[in-house]
């Protein structure tokens, strides 16, 4: 019987993967007769079904030249000589072929003139499921003028994201040993659904405390004599725990008593009162007039949704379900927290308590991805945005290599006017894709003493050089010259869902802080009033330079770690003049001499092995020390 693709569109059988479950399909194309194929089929029947490769989906797309628009300060992609007979031809044959699956076209679908831009309108992107052969030899037949490339999965590697027990199957059969770990808060009362995690030479092994606030972990008896870390990672409202060699007894229950936020002096009666958190304070946010508040301005996390039941997010009320577009609401469900986190510190409702944004009256538009996302997915994120005249998208997310199909999207976006702002990366190497993207604005993370408990995890994300104010950069904080600016990224407070608050680390923490000024930018510097107005490249590109014209310095190391430093928002602004030496380090970039104080210019767009990417916070139960995430299992980038 045949199949039907998400189009609606009927597939013949797929005789290599069941299609008639006989599996004569694939013989008969070797010229086995059906006799002989049958008796063969009934001979595989008997013995189980042959392992062969599995179909992997593949975006499939005309590729861009380089050169032309704005050439030189955009690195401009060119719209594709590809004209649109040839391109359906192309869609036409995915969908004849028999041992292809064709899944539905994504991205562009409104003509870019009409936004004003200049730009043409793009033919979309193609998904189809296919085998790594027939992809090679799908591109090898578009002599260069095809994109074919894998359809990345998005890889989650957050704190906030319940890492699989590792309790058993560690060492099977092998001798273990039980130790009992008791989560406590508030006047020593038993706190619920805190991950508890060890580590040593094997892997991490991890639990979750039940309504007692035990857990009990089974640990092969080799991990238990070599513990090098116990991490308490609760659910909110409390701060992290890490003890570095910990002295573990396998004979009573260990003991592990967690603070709550409040407890510490800088949020001292939060969430009662209304706060703004370290990194609002030290970009200057508390002092900017209170009626500067985003008015006007559309903002777009494309992230895991938003809990729009939490008091700090209840004034969202635009968003979409890219992974399940049947939910009309189901962008505001959010199981993971981090597009609360994120979405509350861009644009959190100025209450009388909880933690207020930079922007609170921005429209806020959310965009759930996670869990789950793929590149195709992303990139009809993105042409959500260009629908919707989007502002600014934050993009806490990041993989370790370009996809060229993505980066066609995020060429696109920008020409529609449309600023991202990309999370730098966790894995303490170099900065990962998309902030890489020479298109967009790349944020690294930073941290400050005293904004955290010393018995916290927050502690283990400092590096030896702290400059006088008490900053630093994070260890797990990707660098290179790509890094535009660093932002607050260690021990950040925001919003989770069912009203709560937690303290999280990554550059997806400091992304959505210069997210929220983007936004401060747009809607009350007069540049945008005036000659910036009009939506386009043009305009993205000085949100940019304002931004980074305001940066402080931090002199905490190379500039490829803090790229133009901080930035203030009553400079971004336009309140206060900025720094010289910055002034003086934008002008050598525009002048193509050197680095500046932002490092050298960046490198034009080039694609390379493809990559799975993540939303760019840590966790110390993937990788102990740096929060690097998970190796890639996906591959092929044509």
């Amino acid at each position: 019987m045949a199949t039907k693709s998400s189009s609606g569109s009927e597939l013949p059988p797929d005789p290599d993967q069941g299609g008639t479950g006989d599996g004569t399909g694939r013989l008969r194309r070797e010229g086995i007769s059906d006799t002989t194929a049958s008796a063969s089929a009934n001979a595989v029947r008997a013995a189980g079904r042959p392992i062969a490769e599995r179909r992997k989906r593949f975006l499939v797309a005309p590729r861009q030249q380089a050169g032309g628009l704005a050439a030189g300060m955009l690195g401009g992609l060119q719209p594709a000589v590809f004209n649109a007979p040839s391109f359906d031809g192309v869609e036409q044959a995915l969908r004849d072929h028999p041992d292809i699956d064709f899944v539905g076209r994504v991205g562009p679908r409104t003509d870019l003139s009409t936004l004003s831009t200049g730009g043409p309108g793009g033919q979309g992107v193609l998904v189809a499921r296919m085998s790594d052969k027939i992809a090679a030899r799908l591109h090898q037949q578009g002599a260069g003028t095809l994109l074919v490339e894998r359809d990345q999965h998005l890889v989650l590697t957050d704190a906030t994201f319940s890492m699989p027990a590792l309790v058993t199957g560690l060492m099977p059969g092998g001798p273990t040993v039980n130790i009992a770990v008791t989560v406590l808060g508030t006047d020593n009362l038993p706190l619920a659904g805190a991950e508890v995690s060890v580590f040593g030479s094997l892997l991490p092994v991890s639990g979750v405390a039940d309504a007692n606030g035990q857990v009990v972990l089974a640990l092969p008896s080799e991990l238990s004599r070599t513990v090098t870390g116990l991490y308490v990672k609760p659910k909110s409202d409390y701060w992290s725990f890490y003890q570095r060699d910990p002295d573990i007894s396998i004979d009573e229950p260990n003991v592990v008593s967690l603070r709550a936020l409040s407890d510490w002096p800088t949020l001292k009666d939060f969430p009662q009162r209304q706060a703004y958190g370290w990194g609002q304070k030290a970009m200057r946010l508390d002092q900017l007039p209170p009626q500067l508040r985003g008015q006007g301005i559309k903002v777009a996390v494309i992230d895991s949704g938003a809990a729009t039941t939490h008091q700090n997010l209840e004034q969202v009320r635009s968003g979409v379900d890219i992974l399940q577009k049947g939910e009309l609401q189901g962008w505001r469900k959010d199981e993971l927290g981090h597009g609360s986190h994120c979405s509350a510190v861009i644009g959190g409702a100025a209450l009388a308590s909880g933690m207020r944004g930079f922007a609170p009256d921005a429209e806020l538009h959310e965009c759930k991805l996670f869990p789950g996302g793929q590149i195709s997915q992303l990139i009809d994120a993105l042409e959500y945005c260009i629908e919707n005249q989007i502002d600014v998208v934050n993009l806490s997310l990041g993989g370790a290599q370009p996809s060229e199909a993505l980066e066609q999207q995020i060429v696109r976006a920008k020409r529609a006017g449309i600023a991202c702002i990309v999370a730098a990366g966790n894995s303490g190497g170099p900065v990962q894709y998309p902030a890489s993207s020479p298109h967009v604005l790349a944020v690294a993370a930073i941290g400050k003493l005293g904004e955290f408990p010393p018995d916290s995890y927050h502690a283990q994300t400092l590096t030896p050089t702290v400059d006088a104010q008490g900053y630093y950069q994070a260890t797990f904080s990707c660098f290179g010259p790509q890094v535009d600016v660093c932002a607050p990224g260690v021990a950040i407070a925001s919003a989770v869902p069912a009203n709560n608050f937690a303290a999280w680390d990554g550059t997806s923490m400091a992304a959505p802080h210069v997210t929220g000024l983007a936004a401060l930018v747009l809607a009350h510097h007069p540049d945008f009033q005036n000659a910036f107005k009009a939506r386009g490249p043009e305009r993205v590109e000085r949100l940019f330079q304002l931004i980074k014209m305001s940066a402080r310095p931090v002199s905490i190391g190379e500039p490829e770690h803090t790229g133009y430093g901080m930035p203030d928002v009553l400079v971004a602004i336009g309140l206060q003049a900025g720094l010289p030496q910055v002034q003086a380090g934008m002008q050598q970039a525009a002048q193509g001499t050197g680095a500046g104080t932002g490092g050298p210019i960046r490198a034009p767009f080039a694609p390379a092995q493809a990559q799975a990417f993540a939303p760019m916070s840590i966790d110390p139960r993937w990788n102990p020390g740096n929060g690097a995430q998970l190796g890639n299992p996906f591959g092929g980038f044509w």
